[in-house]
């Protein structure tokens, strides 16, 4: 929905600094740009672009306008989604299957919302690992899942909705430095969640492009709940790989600290799993919703 196409071509202008380039995104001619930018900066008797020999960036005033008009169409997708689902009127039951960390740190405070908007919907969710997860949603007992591992077949596609971070953790008082060389990592006693375990897959194929795996690691215990994996190490000098999300309390009370790794970093994105093609209106409802509460 866009109630102010001349501030729609000004922002995307902006952002990629080239009239011709916002023309083949808008789908409109060079001079149309043109146009209407000479209009705003009319508007606001102001300039909105600097031009010079190596080519253009915004005016200060340009930049304000910018980081405005990002807060104004926030406010209109905002608006969209309301109107949108107010017209839909959705009710019936979606069956959802999340991945035990996406379950337990990133759902709780999201579905209550969805709940009080959407009352006419009934929601179920298993928490399985995302084996399972898979598993679940190619027999058909869920409608859409939710996992952070990558799609193992065809018959299933991915859409990310929020960045996720491994981090390796400590409890407070380890008497560990940080950061350790990749090299001392062998060295160390681990907690690693059961196989099958998004995050454990995540782990091994980061280790493997360090030329490690998940063999080469001194593992003092495997568990398959991540709160199991937090107090074991909270209260032993075992270490654990673990998703920011899950230990994000345990650092601000600080009854953990992070270890960082030279030269690791283990980067993923929780999505949604659904069969290729149209999802569903409950299912896509649901992935709006997510994707709006969390601003993606």
């Amino acid at each position: 929905m866009i109630f102010d196409f001349r501030l729609h071509v000004f922002r995307t202008a902006a952002r990629r600094l080239n009239f011709t380039k916002a023309a083949d995104e808008l789908c409109i001619s060079q001079p149309a740009v043109t146009k209407h930018i000479h209009e705003l900066e009319r508007m606001l008797q102001i300039k909105l672009f600097e031009r010079s020999g190596s080519g253009m960036k915004l005016s200060q005033a340009g930049k304000i306008l910018l980081a405005h008009s990002d807060q104004i169409f926030a406010v209109y997708r905002e608006l969209e989604f309301e109107i949108n689902a107010l017209m839909e009127r959705q009710s019936g039951t979606l069956r959802l299957g999340a991945s035990t960390t996406v379950a337990q740190y990133v759902l709780p405070p999201l579905l209550p919302a969805f709940r009080q908007k959407f009352p006419d919907i009934r929601l179920t969710m298993v928490s399985r690992n995302s084996d399972e997860i898979f598993r679940l949603l190619g027999a058909g007992e869920i409608d859409l899942g939710m996992t952070e591992s990558a799609a193992r077949e065809t018959a299933f596609r991915l859409v990310p909705f929020l960045k996720d971070e491994i981090v390796l953790v400590a409890r407070t008082q380890h008497p560990v430095a940080s950061p350790i060389p990749l090299t001392d990592l062998p060295h160390i006693p681990l907690l690693l969640r059961e196989p099958g375990s998004g995050t454990r897959d995540v782990l091994a194929r980061a280790l493997r492009n360090h030329h490690t795996g998940l063999h080469d690691l001194q593992v003092d215990m495997e568990l398959s709940s991540t709160e199991s994996i937090k107090q074991y190490m909270l209260s032993s000098d075992a270490m654990a790989f673990l998703s920011i999300h899950a230990v994000m309390k345990e650092l601000g009370n600080n009854e953990c600290r992070i270890v960082d790794i030279e030269g690791l970093e283990i980067t993923r994105y929780f999505s949604f799993l659904l069969p290729h093609g149209q999802a569903p209106a409950l299912s896509e409802l649901f992935m709006k919703f997510i994707h709006h509460q969390l601003k993606v």
